[in-house]
């Protein structure tokens, strides 16, 4: 009986940071260079909101996800560029992730 045989998956090449505190979240680290499928399980093409939703599936450490998203949602107060733009003009969670692509989430929220 034939195996199936395993076609390999396309990923996309992006670096992720994280600064104003966020990089704790993320094991203290702020930069994290990631190969991200091209498509999500529902054949989808990666946009920004399933990178969130990777990002805390698959490279948060920390249990505290809503110091980072609220339901599924970037919480308010943390900045998201793509490319050093600001997501609202590149569409939001709506972008879909390119080659190279460089998104910054800078935590705006202070302890007090």
């Amino acid at each position: 009986m034939d195996q199936p045989v395993a076609i390999p998956q396309q990923t996309i090449a992006i670096t992720v940071e994280f600064t104003g505190g966020l990089e704790m979240l993320f094991s203290n680290q702020r930069k994290h260079s990631l190969h991200v499928p091209t498509e999500s399980e529902a054949g989808v093409s990666s946009n920004l909101a399933f990178l969130i939703d990777y990002l805390c599936r698959h490279v948060m450490k920390s249990s505290k996800t809503d110091m980072f998203v609220i339901d599924g949602s970037i919480r308010p107060g943390i900045l998201v560029l793509i490319n050093d733009a600001d997501w609202e003009l590149e569409g939001e969670e709506q972008y879909e992730l390119q080659q190279q692509d460089n998104v910054l989430f800078v935590s705006t929220l202070h302890g007090g």
